[in-house]
Order: structure tokens, then sequence, then C-alpha cells
């Protein structure tokens, strides 16, 4: 019975050691927004679509931060977003913002596109240069909407220009140049009878 009290505190005491151990790894590499410590950027965009606060914010793909907030700013109704970026990065002032999609159903992020200015963005800056997220319903309502009047004006085409063609079974059509078929001749009226 003593040997099993023993296992069993051994298999606790290496839960909680790899535990703190992940918990450790968690924190350090949880795009070292907490604290404070992080830049503090602004960008103003038409629309946020399906941007979560806690996305990444990216440069290049690599991961430099985290969108901690987002409200709607009362005069502009645009949506303004608060974003914690690493400290030891030297953002150009002119540097872009632009809110795109991991793939066609992933999560959304920010992507930051360093500028070329030779001043930098200090904390509580904004990122004046920014392209709104796009639609995706949008954009395949578009897609769907051209489609179908495309076919629909292709069918309107086809039945104004297409020639005159035989049914099965029917009369065949003139041929270009030949003379318009006569229609047949009605039976004459039997003499001696009014018409």
């Amino acid at each position: 019975m003593r040997e099993r009290s023993i296992a069993e505190i051994a298999a606790g005491a290496l839960v909680l050691v790899a535990a703190v151990i992940f918990l450790a790894y968690a924190v350090t590499n949880s795009g070292r927004s907490g604290g404070g410590s992080g830049l503090r950027l602004t960008a103003r965009f038409d629309r946020v679509d399906g941007l979560a606060q806690g996305a990444d914010v990216r440069i290049a793909g690599v991961k430099v931060g985290s969108v901690t907030g987002q409200r709607i700013d009362p005069q502009t109704f645009l949506a303004v977003l608060t974003m914690d970026v690493d400290s030891t990065l030297k953002l150009p002032d002119d540097s872009s913002a632009e809110i795109t999609s991991e793939s066609l159903l992933g999560g959304k992020y920010v992507a930051l596109v360093p500028g070329g200015s030779d001043r930098n963005l200090a904390s509580g800056g904004e990122v004046k240069i920014t392209q709104s997220a796009v639609s995706l319903e949008s954009l395949l309502g578009r897609f769907i909407f051209s489609v179908t009047e495309l076919a629909g004006n292709k069918s309107n085409e086809n039945a104004t220009s297409a020639p005159a063609t035989a049914s099965p079974g029917g009369p065949a059509a003139p041929r270009p140049g030949a003379a318009a078929p006569r229609a047949p001749a009605q039976p004459a009226a039997p003499a001696g009878r009014p018409r």
C-alpha cells in the first residue's frame, strides 16, 4: 500500500512540473504583449469583419503582437483597433496595416507592412495607411450576380441572333440567296357555289 501512494505522489508531482513548464512557455511566447511592455499602436479601418480581439499582428507572416481592443469612433464611425506590438521593432511612421485572412475559412489577422520613412512610430502612435477587411460574403454575392447577369446576356444574344433552323421532321430552312418558299395553294371552290 505504501508503494502505491509513493507512485501516486511521484505521478502527481510529474504532472504538476509539466503544467508549470507549459504555463511558463505559454507566457513567454504569447506575442510579447502582456504587461504593457509592447509598443501600443492604433489604426482606423472602414470595417474589421471577423477580426477578434487577441488576433495576431504580423510582419512578413511572423507574429509580432496582438489586437488588444476594438471600438467605434463616434465622429467618423470608423473601427479603431488598438494593437500591442513588440517594442524592439522600430516601425517607420509611414507603415501600413491590412486586415487579411489566413485562408479561405481561416481566422483574420492584422498584417503590418513597414514603410521607408526615417521617423518611427512611438507608443501611442497611429498607423495612418490602412486596408480594411474584404467581406467574403459580399465578394461571393458580386461574383454570383455578375455570372448570372453574364449568362442572362448571353442567352438573350443567342435568342436574337440564332439562325432559323428546321425542326426535326419539318421543312428545311432556306439556303442563303434562295427564293422564299411559297405558301401552298388553296383548293378552288366548286363552281356555282357562293364563296
